[in-house]
This record gives structure tokens, sequence and C-alpha cells, in this order.
């Protein structure tokens, strides 16, 4: 893992998913780079970098690569929503990435498309690696953190099923395109074992391993995605930001370890 000193940089691809954080930032100066905004300063006297990233894997390469480049980032973390895949989790369930893989990265072939590692074929470059894992050190302590943690149930409106939200650390899943599909959902569920999608993570986590920078990946699920959902999305929003910030709030003496 690298070592201490820089700040952590914080990744949403949401403005909504931003604005808590924003909001309990003691703020230092605002740089914009590359048509994105990094807010620089400090949560419970932790130095931060926050910026919106926007979506997708190429939004979050760019974002991931500067804040570690230009803000010298110790630790990045994407925090945000995500679309369920595993059907025994619920609304407002909290999955941390013990591994990320890029699902929509490989080859067609005669059976069609074949999942493979980012930058590489296997007729070209073949590897048997598929995915990334997060910093087992780094997963030890964050575990070890939240145990104690209860996040308040959502409400009815923000379709809230009346249980305090689990967290769960499970594999998710990116790619470039947003899941609305239930036989994709359970595809991608059966296939990967996968707990949720989404389409910024494996590709912040691709920039931190080659600069040898640890992440997390914390997400909140939306839905189930692909199913109907009849919540309140203003009210869920809402909610889910403030259970965002509290994870990650409560992760920061972890995240600033050497």
């Amino acid at each position: 893992m690298a070592s201490s000193g820089g700040p952590l940089g914080v990744l949403c691809a949401l403005r909504e998913e931003l604005a808590v954080h924003i909001a309990e930032l003691d703020h230092d100066e605002t740089v914009d780079v590359a048509g994105m905004r990094f807010h620089r300063g400090r949560i419970d006297g932790q130095e931060v970098v926050l910026v919106l990233a926007g979506m997708g894997k190429v939004n979050a390469a760019i974002a991931a690569t500067l804040l570690i480049a230009r803000f010298k980032a110790r630790c990045l973390v994407f925090s945000g929503v995500a679309g369920g895949l595993d059907p025994a989790l619920s609304i407002g369930d909290v999955i941390i990435a013990e591994h990320v893989i890029q699902h929509d990265a490989g080859y067609t072939a005669a059976d069609g498309f074949v999942p493979y590692q980012p930058g590489f074929l296997p007729f070209f470059n073949p590897t048997d690696a598929l995915g990334l894992s997060a910093h087992a050190a780094l997963l030890a302590r964050a575990r070890l953190a939240l145990e104690a943690l209860t996040l308040a149930p959502l409400s009815q409106a923000a379709g809230g099923a009346g249980r305090a939200p689990g967290i769960h650390f499970a594999r998710i899943l990116t790619g470039d395109q947003f899941v609305a599909s239930e036989p994709l959902r359970e595809r991608l569920h059966r296939e990967f074992s996968a707990a949720a999608v989404e389409m910024e993570g494996a590709a912040m986590a691709q920039v931190c391993e080659a600069f040898g920078v640890p992440w997390l990946v914390i997400r909140v699920l939306s839905d189930l995605a692909g199913r109907d959902s009849h919540m309140d999305f203003a009210a869920f929003g809402a909610e889910v930001s403030l259970a965002c910030s509290r994870i990650l709030r409560t992760l920061l003496p972890v995240l600033s370890a050497p």
C-alpha cells in the first residue's frame, strides 16, 4: 500500500452523491482541471479532495489519475449508488467491493462475448487474471471499523422495507452501460457471482493499481437492477447520501492509516 501523507481522494458520479460530502468539508480551495472541479479541505480533521467524476469508466479514470498524479492522493474511494444483482439483497443495502470486474471488457468468439482482463487478449498477451482485488489489510480494517455501525432504515418513500440496511463485502461489476434489464441482471449475477453493478468503480481501481495506490468502492443499492421500483428518488437520494456520509466518516481513520 502507498504510504500516508497525501489526501484521501473521494469520487462520485452524481451531484447528489457529492453534495453531502461537500457540506461536511472544511474547505480550503477549489481547483478546476480537465472540466472537473476538485474540492480540497478536511473532514473530521482528515485531508480530503472531493471530485464529481461523472458517469462512466473514462470519466472515473480521468478523475482518479488527476487525484493521484496532481493532488498526490494516498488512497481513493468511489462513493455512490449501484444496481443490485443479488436477489437476497434489498434497496439501501451497502456493498463494499472485495473484488471488481469490468464485465463489458473482453472479446467476441463463436459462442458470443467472453469477459477478459482489460488491456489483455488471450491471443496477444494472455493472462489468468480477471478483475482486481482490494487490498486485504485495508478491507480487514474496514470490516473492523464498520462492524458496530448501524444505519437507519430507509423510509417507505425511499424504498425502505422497515429494517436497517446491511453492510456487505462482495464483488461489484463495472460497465459502460446502465443495467435496466431483469434478464441481464440475472445473467450478470449468475456468471460473475456479483452483488452489484455500476459504471465507474473498476476503472478507478485499474488506475490505482497502476500507481500502487489503495482503493475502496462503496455502493448503496438503489434497486435490484432491472426490476421496477416505486421509490421517491428525491427521498432516496437524500437518505442514502446520509448513509454514505456515515460510512465514509467511520472509515476516515482507517483510510488515513499507513
